[in-house]
């Protein structure tokens, strides 16, 4: 009887999957979670209010903020010495795309129920 083929991370198409590894890493963050559910209930938001909804310092949060910007999760713009962050609902999207796509080809059909052992 013939061996199943052994994974090898040679084989595997790792540069395609940075990108995607490099946003999760992102939201890997309890107060980068927050962050993004604050600004999916407020438009926009300037640094100092979302300092105050956060028991960080605002040092810790703009770090926080520059790592989702970077990521491609919100949009900035100065106004002054202010800057508001937005959402960027597009980059959310196709991160959600994303996921379903790694999730299935983990899961193909019906491998994802729940088994109803006890």
């Amino acid at each position: 009887m013939a061996e199943p083929p052994v994974f090898s991370p040679a084989s595997a198409d790792l540069p395609d999957l940075e990108p995607l590894a490099e946003r999760l890493r992102a939201l890997a963050h309890p107060a980068r979670l927050a962050v993004l559910r604050r600004l999916a209930h407020e438009k926009c938001c300037v640094c100092g209010a979302l300092v105050d909804g956060l028991p960080l310092a605002q040092s810790t949060v703009s770090q926080h903020l520059k790592v989702l910007t970077d990521a491609g999760f919100l949009r900035s713009r100065a106004d002054g010495a202010r800057t508001s962050y937005c959402l960027d609902a597009e980059a959310l999207r196709a991160l959600r795309v994303e996921i379903d796509d790694l999730f299935a080809a983990l899961l193909p059909s019906g491998a994802g129920e729940r088994s109803q052992e006890s």
